[in-house]
């Protein structure tokens, strides 16, 4: 879970934050709803909900390309079983995509196959002397930035967090 504003500072406000977007989405079948002022898009998959989050003037379609490579990246990462239990046992690859997608919220990639290969690459944690050119050269090249508000980014597992 990720904040990158203070929008909701405590963490009691954040717990009622997302009590309220879980009640709101986990029973439509819809992708985007605006709420308290923000535009929530999310994905359900099995047992698991995936939210991007940002301001109620952020383009839905940059939103929900963030959500797309996030979870089509876990979708190749787990193999095509993105469900609670998988997600769970491989949190450090879900926290390396997260990174390698944005930054301080700040979107540095949209491709799921360039997500996948980096986090592979620093999943690997070869020194620097140690790896090739392309490995190198893979890993430095970045996107060009687009600055935008995304405040948090969830997943959640209906079973487990608000009944």
């Amino acid at each position: 879970l990720e904040y990158y504003d203070d929008t909701y500072p405590t963490v009691k406000e954040q717990k009622a934050f997302e009590k309220n977007i879980f009640n709101k989405t986990h029973r439509t079948d819809s992708e985007i709803a605006l709420l308290e002022g923000l535009t929530v898009v999310y994905k359900s998959n099995i047992d698991l909900y995936f939210y991007v989050i940002g301001s109620s003037h952020e383009n839905e379609l940059m939103l929900m390309s963030v959500l797309n490579c996030l979870f089509d990246s876990l979708s190749q990462m787990l193999r095509k079983n993105v469900e609670k239990r998988a997600l769970l046992e491989n949190m450090e690859g879900l926290f390396l995509a997260v990174d390698e997608i944005i930054d301080g919220g700040v979107i540095l990639e949209s491709d799921p196959q360039q997500v996948v290969h980096r986090v592979a690459l620093r999943g690997d944690d070869v020194p620097l002397t140690e790896q090739t050119v392309t490995q190198v050269r893979a890993v430095s090249t970045l996107p060009s930035v687009t600055p935008v508000a995304i405040m948090a980014l969830m997943f959640y597992s209906s079973s487990e967090i608000y009944p």
